[in-house]
């Protein structure tokens, strides 16, 4: 009996600094081409060339504002124009680009801030299309958003998938869509990455290749743990867990379309493509060699204190002091709670203006008899999913603090046991990462030898 062969499809998604000018183009193209399944590519808009250039899509929202204050925009104009006739020149490209560029300024004040910040998804799109040979699908006439602004899954893979049947490869831009009645809708920044994870949903991709800057996650951050070990291979969950602290290599929201079919999703670096790179998984046979997957800190927080005497007697303390962060807006980021008092964790920017009214409303409607807060915390968190499986690891990282003369005021685990977060000093952040890392890593390497 003869076997099928089924074609694997894989998305791939280059990110701003692999678009950021014609070399990076290049580096583009090669790797879409060293491997047949790389059908269908989604592309940032270019991203900064240098550490003092510009990227294209923060001079688009300069752009709009200086047409809602009604200010002259003709440089900033002229830089974006440059940047893309520089691609298509140094390429060798056909598209008429400048025309269609400054159609666009002509006609700037009858776009809205969401179109006018799209365009450097499209044009990039434009000419990387020209350039690999393919297929250009505009983002517009594919995903489409309901009135809550999430996406409409169903009506996307449908459209989607019709495409698939017309063309055998596209390029498509990222950042974007368009609501029911045609108008562009984009995703908060760095949402090319929500694209790519959309479109492997949508065509149930065998994998979701994030081309960018880095290759992929590292265990800790390298700027306080010297040369970090390399995370080849991580959950959604506890990339979530890394992510909202800090360990940002791709954007959260990117997780949610392919985490239920366990699509993975492959970080991978443009500059070095031999490079493994981090893939991204919720179910893997592959077993990591250390307790912990990874290590990331954040500081600016503060911590309000309540204690009331027989509070666990009074039904709805805890619910009222929460009501009223609501009111102002407050999220809360622990709740760590005793027999008669807790603490809750907040943002210290989400209080800049608004803390001594939020104690004096807790003071005046709940009546505490103790209340204070304690300022310039900083968040650690330790991650893994083989801490549930690894008896005796919250001992090691408080003596591994001790051991160190690190206070911790706060301790905070998950309920999946995936994660434990601890409360520090802010100026004792960098030595609470070393400290973990040591213990996790250093020493568990030294064990092995």
């Amino acid at each position: 009996m003869d076997v099928i062969e089924v074609d694997m499809v894989k998305i791939t998604k280059f990110g701003g600094s692999s678009v950021a000018n014609a070399s990076q183009f290049k580096k583009v193209k090669e790797i879409v081409m060293a491997d047949p399944s790389r059908k269908y590519v989604v592309v940032s808009a270019p991203g900064k060339q240098d550490p003092s250039d510009n990227k294209i899509t923060d001079l688009l929202y300069l752009l709009d504002a200086h047409r809602q204050y009604h200010v002259d925009a003709g440089n900033v104009y002229q830089l974006i124009r440059k940047r893309f006739v520089d691609i298509k020149n140094e390429l060798g490209l056909k598209q008429p680009i400048e025309k269609e560029l400054d159609t666009f300024y002509t006609h700037l004040n009858q776009y809205t801030q969401a179109e006018i910040v799209s365009r450097g998804e499209y044009f990039c799109a434009k000419l990387m299309a020209e350039y690999l040979g393919y297929d250009f699908v505009d983002a517009k006439d594919i995903i489409r958003f309901h009135l809550d602004k999430s996406v409409d899954m169903q009506a996307t893979a449908a459209k989607l998938q019709a495409k698939c049947a017309q063309y055998e490869h596209f390029v498509f831009p990222g950042f974007y869509g368009s609501t029911a009645n045609n108008q562009i809708q984009v995703f908060s920044r760095g949402g090319g990455d929500i694209t790519g994870s959309i479109l492997a949903k949508c065509l149930n991709a065998d994998v979701y290749e994030n081309w960018t800057d880095v290759s992929g996650f590292l265990m800790a951050d390298p700027k306080i743990v010297s040369q970090p070990k390399p995370i080849t291979h991580i959950t959604y969950s506890e990339l979530r867990e890394l992510s909202y602290m800090g360990a940002s290599v791709l954007h959260e929201e990117a997780i949610f379309p392919v985490k239920e079919a366990n699509i993975p999703i492959h970080i991978l670096n443009t500059n070095h493509p031999q490079d493994q790179g981090t893939i991204i998984q919720e179910r893997t046979k592959i077993k990591n060699p250390y307790p912990i997957t990874g290590i990331a800190g954040k500081e600016g927080f503060i911590s309000i204190y309540i204690y009331k005497k027989h509070m666990s007697n009074e039904i709805g303390y805890i619910r009222r002091v929460l009501s009223i962060l609501e009111m102002f807006n407050v999220s809360v980021e622990h709740l760590p709670s005793g027999i008669d008092s807790f603490s809750v964790v907040i943002n210290k920017s989400d209080v800049q203006d608004s803390l001594y009214e939020i104690l004096a409303r807790i003071k005046n409607e709940l009546k505490p008899d103790e209340i204070h807060t304690e300022e310039d915390l900083a968040l650690i968190s330790t991650v893994g999913k083989n801490m549930s499986d690894t008896p005796g690891m919250a001992g090691r990282l408080f003596k591994a603090l001790g051991d160190k003369n690190i206070n911790i005021r706060m301790i905070a685990q998950s309920s999946d046991e995936i994660n434990i977060t601890i409360a520090v000093s802010r100026k004792d952040l960098a030595r609470t990462i070393q400290a973990i890392y040591h213990e996790f890593v250093t020493k568990e390497d030294a064990f092995h030898e």
